[in-house]
């Protein structure tokens, strides 16, 4: 059993773990809490934002939008790049990127700055997250300590997304809005000397060149294609060449990409990969769980702090309920997936959070705690077990010289998702609050005109007019924007409960595949083991204290010769002991 033991550890170290994976996996989930927090602790800041830096409605959305469309646009060239050069040395670029660009977000004193930055920012977020998964499928190709650890990765990017409000309200708070990029850089500069002693380096497969005109082909066309849908949420015309334009010359590249990589013998992403059905749904789960939920988050923060009145430190807290629930069901993913497999556990995690999201169309004028945690923790560990379901699968699916590009390709479709929930959600609420402010009995036409923009111009607005005028505007903006939350509610709801048809066409059960090379490994290691071991004990020199004579074996009489070798086995030569003329070596006086 000795040759197995060592087969197995040997396995776990060429994979870049042994015991130490753990210790990779504690470094990855850092990294990725970076990530998750950037995503979201800027949402608490708008208001005080837009009061410092005065940015239009086109800029707050670019200040908002610019990360994660960069970051959704280059996940497949620096994913399938980190396959090729190595997924650490990408990962720790992405670092020192990421904190000279949050650096720079900090000090920003013009709108087109922050923006610059955010897109830099999303560079840097690129080069991290799809290493950090793909590591994770290579140091755990055992698909149940697999699960366990992206079952971990899930919550801490849950934890993430949601400590980021609690976190940013804080220093909005306390500080000023730059501070919730400047806490990105001692964090940084603490990760990164830990990530270079820790991590492993790990590539995919090095056949032929890499594609850099396919994976450029990709950045643009997922951009492309996530410009258009912006735009259309912001309300611009779908058939204007600032529109149409950027979506269909995004949808022609990201087709000629998939005609491309059909092609290329070694290609940037194996297509044959949306074959499995396994692969494809995961995908489409992902995307639809994103669509559904982050432009609704962006709307809910504005619900607490302008509708409820609450400051940002208190909307923070409020969103902890989700953090904890997200928790939980990171930590029982693992063991709820092999319980019920993949189809019941995405199923029933989209209808939970529908159900959440219906329970919250209760909210109001007025606050209701108990309503809002209620509602956000099923929120919260509904959707947490459905993304980690959703991951699971379709990393299992990939093989391991391909994580790099499946881990792009999960994380491009989270972010793709979060950009056109972002729109669509937003377009949504558009369409439902602006027609509430067209007749307000004495306000000027221009002046509804700007309060149409947004819920905080409305109130700048109202505080501008002033009397009667304003205290209509004040009280039909409230009611205008509620009334568009109940709507993008409801279109939540049901993209939810399309996830859950869609979850049908996953497997019922969590198959966890034999490792042949492992059990032929350990076949023959069971095999020679006997015969090891009477090798051993034939060739053994006697005892100091046993007497010369025949060598007992159990079981054989007194005297009877022992067992002879196996056929073809023979004893090795030993060493001879060291006598008076020969001195002995240092390994031997120091006892080794």
């Amino acid at each position: 059993m000795s040759r197995t033991i060592t087969a197995r550890a040997g396995r776990r170290a060429a994979a870049g773990g042994g015991a130490n994976r753990w210790a990779v996996l504690v470094v990855l989930c850092v990294s990725l809490l970076l990530v998750a927090l950037d995503a979201t602790i800027l949402h608490v800041a708008v208001p005080s934002l837009t009061e410092n830096l005065r940015p239009g409605a086109t800029e707050l959305l670019w200040i908002v939008d610019a990360y994660p469309l960069v970051c959704a646009s280059l996940l497949i060239l620096f994913g399938t790049l980190g396959d090729r050069i190595g997924r650490r040395r990408v990962l720790l670029l992405g670092y020192g990127i990421f904190g000279l660009a949050s650096a720079v977000a900090a000090l920003a004193t013009e709108p087109w700055v922050l923006i610059a930055a955010r897109a830099l920012l999303g560079v840097g977020g690129a080069m991290i997250m799809p290493a950090t998964l793909s590591i994770i499928r290579t140091v755990f190709p055992d698909r149940r300590e697999r699960a366990t650890a992206i079952g971990i990765w899930t919550a801490v990017a849950a934890i993430g997304a949601a400590a980021g409000p609690v976190l940013g309200g804080f220093l909005v708070e306390h500080y000023w809005w730059g501070s919730v990029f400047l806490i990105n850089i001692p964090l940084m500069a603490l990760i990164l000397p830990l990530a270079r002693r820790l991590l492993p380096e790990s590539r995919g497969s090095a056949e032929g060149p890499w594609d850099v005109l396919g994976a450029l082909m990709a950045a643009a066309g997922v951009l492309g294609c996530v410009l258009g849908v912006k735009r259309l949420g912001a309300g611009e015309p779908a058939l204007s060449a600032l529109t149409a334009g950027p979506l269909l010359a995004g949808a022609l590249l990201l087709v000629l990409f998939v005609r491309r990589q059909r092609r290329r013998p070694h290609p940037l992403i194996d297509m044959r990969l949306f074959s499995r059905a396994a692969f494809t749904t995961s995908v489409g789960c992902i995307v639809l769980a994103m669509l559904a939920l982050v432009g609704l988050e962006l709307i809910a923060v504005q619900y607490l702090q302008l509708v409820l009145g609450l400051t940002p430190l208190e909307t923070g807290l409020r969103l902890l309920p989700l953090t904890f629930a997200a928790m939980a069901a990171g930590a029982t993913g693992s063991y709820t997936l092999r319980r019920i497999g993949p189809r019941r556990m995405v199923g029933w995690g989209f209808l939970l959070t529908a159900g959440a999201v219906l329970l919250l169309t209760l909210m109001g004028q007025q606050d209701r705690p108990l309503l809002l945690t209620a509602g956000f923790v099923l929120l919260g560990f509904g959707l947490q077990t459905t993304l980690f379901s959703a991951y699971e699968s379709m990393l299992s699916e990939a093989p391991p010289r391909s994580a790099g590009g499946a881990a792009a390709i999960g994380e491009t479709s989270y972010q793709l998702g979060a950009g056109m929930g972002i729109a669509l959600l937003g377009s949504v609420m558009n369409a439902a609050y602006a027609p509430g402010l067209a007749d307000v009995p004495g306000v000027p036409a221009a002046a509804s005109g700007a309060a149409a923009n947004s819920l905080g111009e409305a109130y700048q607005v109202a505080e501008r007019l002033g009397g009667a005028a304003g205290e209509a505007l004040h009280t039909a903006a409230r009611h205008a924007f509620v009334d568009g939350l109940h709507l993008t509610l409801f279109v939540s709801a049901g993209l939810l409960l399309a996830g859950a048809a869609m979850a049908l066409r996953l497997p019922r059960v969590m198959e966890c595949p034999v490792d042949v090379e492992a059990a032929i490994e350990e076949a023959a290691a069971e095999a020679a083991a006997p015969a090891e071991a009477k090798t051993a004990a034939r060739c053994a020199p006697p005892a100091q204290s046993r007497p010369a004579g025949p060598a007992m074996v159990p079981g054989q009489p007194a005297g009877s010769p022992a067992e002879q070798l196996p056929s073809g086995a023979s004893c090795p030569a030993p060493h001879p002991a060291p006598g008076p003329a020969e001195p002995m070596t240092g390994a031997a006086t120091s006892g080794h």
